[in-house]
């Protein structure tokens, strides 16, 4: 793996004694799309902060692209762009000369080809003299990302970017990230919005309390922990689940009236289990089958550790 990101022992006490950040040992790889996940006040937004320089780790380092990023501070943060959460503009300069300026501030000279691009992949090259004041809620998170794409940086942070904007900006977002994923950028997401990291990550990441709780492949981690269910709508409702059908994972539902199947793809056997009802005299009127989601993953995960 060519490692663009290396997190070591990384950790935030702050000085109230609050424990933000239990030690993170992560590596990201160039080019990837790499999902952080967790509720709200798990870590992620410290994390993110202590590698763009702006909190201080307590213990442990961050190379990034082979710098230090306390030693080697500009270097370091000169590879990176940001997306925050919060807006962070004078609501008083155009957004043209906002994303200007925000290259300036990492010693870029100006390229207005590219200025343009940017612009234009946001849908905001119509919108290039207007007062950031006068944007609605959604371009001026635009605002947001145009200014943390102007310098090139090789890597980019997107802090929770669609938090409270529509629909129609989260599925640009998320065309935008692709589009830069296949340009070379490699794109650390944190979120807990669970369908962006399923639509876009190789690897996710699960955070509670601070702590790293697993790194997967997106397609190894659902493979492994999720789970299908089958609803069987009987044309009957039972009380109890006939011994016969002890080889299944089976439980009633509604009263009787469902039989839910859970299983995975390695024990799932809907064939036998159709057939035995069959022998067994079991009518059945309907059925239904659904996939779990990487919602349905993080949940249990979280829920695991807290029962722990």
């Amino acid at each position: 793996m060519d490692t663009i990101l290396s997190i070591v022992g990384v950790s935030k006490t702050y000085a109230s004694g609050h424990r933000a950040l239990e030690p993170v040992d992560l590596d990201i790889a160039r080019g990837e799309i790499f999902a952080l996940l967790g509720p709200n006040g798990a870590g992620k937004t410290t994390l993110i902060s202590i590698i763009c320089g702006i909190v201080t780790p307590s213990t442990g380092t961050v190379t990034v692209l082979g710098h230090d990023a306390q030693k080697d501070f500009r270097s370091a943060r000169r590879a990176i762009g940001l997306v925050p959460q919060e807006l962070s503009v004078d609501m008083f300069e155009t957004v043209l000369a906002t994303v200007k300026f925000s290259r300036r501030l990492f010693g870029k000279g100006p390229n207005d080809a590219h200025i343009e691009q940017v612009l234009r992949d946001l849908s905001l090259w119509d919108k290039r003299d207007a007062k950031i004041r006068e944007l609605s809620g959604g371009m001026k998170r635009r605002v947001l990302i145009a200014k943390a794409l102007s310098h090139e940086p090789e890597i980019l942070f997107l802090d929770e970017p669609t938090a409270g904007v529509d629909v129609a900006l989260r599925r640009d977002m998320w065309k935008l990230v692709h589009k830069l994923r296949a340009a070379g950028t490699t794109i650390i997401l944190t979120t807990h919005y669970i369908e962006e990291a399923e639509e876009m990550a190789d690897r996710v990441g699960v955070i509670d309390k601070g702590r790293i709780i697993l790194v997967e492949r997106k397609a190894a981690l659902m493979k492994k922990l999720g789970k299908r269910r089958m609803l069987i709508a009987l044309q009957a409702p039972m009380t109890a689940v006939p011994a016969d059908l002890a080889a299944w994972n089976l439980a009633l539902e509604d009263e009787g009236a469902t039989l839910l199947y859970t299983f995975d793809s390695e024990n799932e056997d809907i064939p036998g289990l159709l057939a035995k009802l069959g022998t067994l005299g079991i009518g059945y009127r309907d059925l239904e089958t659904h996939k779990s989601s990487l919602e349905d993953i993080f949940v249990d995960l979280v829920e695991q550790k807290d029962a722990a």
